[in-house]
């Protein structure tokens, strides 16, 4: 199909090509996510779900109007005249529409069923008349193939009961009566719900045959108390609501089958319009997952740590120095790069596959070895994680010098920040990890330490970008801020002073300075992640103050849901990029525990270096 073209009416057994999408592409801050560990979908402010995949996170989706495919679910007012809001019960990603209207007031919560299975996504609808009659339209149309397949057509097989299916993908909507089946077989009903009553609409979409149904009270009982288990009490913690959705947002992006943590939920969410800069990250990749693990650690131990731990042991005990910087959840390749026929989200292509998946990335074993480093101290690493430190350590040993992609996935160079990642997950793993050879570790960073400084180091006095780039690069202040980096090592100071002055703007912080730009945020927004990394940066100097202003900027880049992406457009105060970026939630959280770890604030990325918890014995 060309882009943009388009199937009217007929058979919709025959069709071969998506319908023209109902939904209108909101702003992406207008949208909120509902996600289990093995998938996520995007619900927008009029009730409908525009993207999900089925089965798992990068498999094909079925709901596909968010990228200009065919495919949703929408659930809202008949009436137009109406006020759109919405919010997360606090510490869950469990969504509550609210509309109100001339004579009435609706809400539809919203959810993915927890725990969830593998094979079958169950998404929980209930509309509920909050005062005067709810009188609502119901809209549902499933394809696979990203919206190229032909629909799934419902046929009903109960009162409240449609069943559909086509291929390996099979559907069943529960709730809906009277129903009417349109030709492009969208399944569409109104619904009246009296004052003070709710209706409960249940959808499951799977490639494997459908088992008996949950009934609805259970399965939301379930999902509550699987919120409930999930996310701490973080009441002490400064932007306590905001850091208990970010362990929301983490525990949704993490599947509890094989652990793995993905990037984002969703694929080529434009980062700025018309640059083909719009990628797949519904993958996962290891530093974003070591700094989850990181940051939940600094406030204890944790089921996000745990599973980051393991995922990282299993990718380096398997593949050593041919270590990827990313993988599919079931720990397969990323595969390469392709592109789909569809309009795309406005300003972007519609890109599946990632071709980061086949680079090579220093700095991943400095993260990994930081990790195995946290879970030492609190007493939860294993023999594999000990051997899995010892192949870390081999990798670094024998590529240290060799120039690689880097952070920020570009043209393989001599990173400065990945030697400092290695410096400090050599460190922290030597002081942490009670293991034979951990004083050559030691001895090995200093020798990255040494050669770094002579290559990197700026006639100014400060880290440059890489061993021939001079700039500075806001990914610099993530190891300078590190509790392992070495103690009265320098460059801090001029190093964070020169990224606030060159690559600073408003509050916010931009990663670099494009080559195809003259002005920051001429080619790609401020990057989120930096300026967490500033804030931690400024803790580290012991500047409180500051610290705390960088964090409160950086927090507010969201829209209602309280998501960030991985930028954020500074003049036109909007996000850019796929949605939610977990490595942009875990530095939030990880900013916010150091902040109160510490009187004042100060100094707080660099607490305690205390052994207790350390592993006791050797590989």
């Amino acid at each position: 199909m060309p882009p943009g073209g388009r199937t009217g009416g007929g058979d919709p057994r025959e069709a071969t090509t998506p319908s023209s999408p109902a939904h209108r592409p909101r702003p992406l801050c207008d949208y909120a996510l509902l996600a289990d560990g093995e998938r996520g979908a995007l619900l927008g402010p009029e009730g409908d779900l525009v993207w999900l995949c089925v089965p798992g996170w990068a498999d094909p989706a079925v709901f596909c109007e968010l990228i200009g495919g065919a495919g949703a679910f929408q659930v809202c007012p008949e009436d137009p005249w109406r006020v759109s809001e919405g919010s997360y019960r606090d510490g869950s990603l469990i969504w509550t529409g609210h509309w109100t209207l001339a004579d009435s007031v609706i809400e539809c919560q919203d959810a993915l069923a927890v725990p969830a299975d593998a094979h079958r996504a169950v998404l929980l609808r209930r509309i509920r008349a909050v005062r005067g009659t709810a009188v609502v339209t119901v809209r549902l149309t499933a394809r696979g193939g990203y919206g190229a397949d032909p629909p799934l057509v419902p046929h009903r097989t109960g009162p409240d009961t449609w069943e559909a299916g086509r291929g390996v993908l099979r559907e069943r909507l529960r709730g809906l009566g009277d129903a009417r089946l349109a030709a492009t077989g969208a399944l569409t009903a109104r619904l009246t719900v009296p004052e003070g009553e709710r209706r409960d609409l249940v959808l499951e979409l799977s490639d494997r045959p459908l088992g008996p149904p949950v009934p609805p009270d259970e399965a939301w009982r379930a999902t509550d108390a699987h919120w409930n288990a999930a996310v701490p009490d973080c009441t002490a913690l400064p932007a306590a609501r905001d850091v208990r959705r970010a362990y929301a947002v983490l525990s949704g992006l993490t599947s509890p089958r094989t652990g793995a943590m993905v990037a984002a939920a969703t694929t080529s969410l434009p980062e700025h319009a018309g640059s083909e800069r719009d990628y797949d990250y519904r993958y996962a990749w290891l530093r974003d997952q070591c700094y989850a693990g990181l940051a939940v650690a600094a406030q204890g131990p944790h089921p996000l740590t745990d599973a980051a731990v393991r995922v990282a042991t299993a990718r380096v005990l398997a593949d050593g120095d041919r270590l990827r910087p990313a993988y599919r959840v079931d720990g397969g390749p990323v595969p390469d790069e392709s592109t789909l026929p569809l309009s795309g989200y406005p300003g972007a292509a519609d890109r599946v596959g990632n071709r980061a998946g086949a680079q090579f990335q220093l700095d991943s074993y400095g993260e990994i070895l930081e990790l195995l480093a946290a879970a030492a101290r609190q007493d939860r690493l294993d023999r594999d994680g000990v051997r899995a430190a010892h192949t870390a350590v081999a990798a670094l040993r024998a590529n240290w010098s060799r120039p690689e992609a880097g952070l920020w996935e570009l043209a393989p160079a001599w990173w400065t920040h990945s030697r400092l990642a290695a410096v400090c997950g050599l460190q922290a793993a030597a002081r942490d990890i009670r293991t034979h050879g951990a004083d050559r570790w030691r001895e090995l960073a200093d020798t990255i330490l040494a050669e770094t400084r002579r290559r990197c180091t700026h006639p100014s006095g400060r880290w440059q970008r890489a061993a021939d780039d001079p700039r500075p690069d806001a990914a610099l202040l993530r190891p300078l801020a590190s509790s392992a980096w070495p103690a009265g090592a320098p460059l801090l100071d001029a190093t964070r002073r020169a990224v606030e002055r060159e690559l600073g703007d408003d509050g916010f912080v931009y990663r670099f300075h494009s080559d195809d730009a003259t002005e920051l945020g001429g080619a790609e927004g401020a990057f989120l992640l930096c300026g967490f990394f500033m804030s931690a940066a400024c803790r580290a100097e012991g500047r409180p103050v500051a610290a705390a202003r960088w964090f409160e900027r950086t927090r507010a880049a969201t829209g209602p849901a309280g998501l960030f992406s991985e930028e954020f457009d500074v003049d036109r105060r909007r996000l850019r990029g796929n949605l939610p970026q977990a490595f942009v939630h875990a530095l939030l959280l990880e900013n916010a525990v150091r902040t109160a770890s510490v009187p004042g604030g100060v100094r707080g990325v660099r607490g305690a270096r205390g052994s207790a918890g350390v592993v006791r014995h050797a590989r």
